[in-house]
């Protein structure tokens, strides 16, 4: 009697391995994704490089300026800063199983 609860219990815990193993493959395939959509999305920004030039005219005066949140250089830096986020979850998590 004793020993099919072992058999039993080994088995439980062959079907936790595989489980964590699953785990592993599915949370490194969402996590290559991610990093690929944060790729795209950085390379999809504009250049914030305007020199002296962009500090002098005053930048943050103009109606993009004052709307940035709207526009849609807004929307990929939140995105960005949301997948950044998401990137180093998923990095923690992964070396943590």
């Amino acid at each position: 009697m004793m020993r099919g609860m072992l058999a039993d219990n080994k088995n439980l815990s062959r079907l936790e391995v595989f489980k964590v193993d699953v785990l592993k493959v599915v949370l490194t395939i969402v996590y290559a994704l991610v990093s690929l959509v944060l790729i795209v999305v950085v390379l999809g920004q504009e250049s914030k490089s305007e020199g002296l030039s962009g500090s002098v005219s005053g930048m943050a005066e103009t109606y993009w300026g004052r709307n940035k949140g709207r526009s849609m250089e807004g929307t990929l830096e939140r995105i960005t800063k949301i997948l950044a986020v998401v990137f180093f979850l998923f990095s923690i998590v992964l070396n943590i199983i």
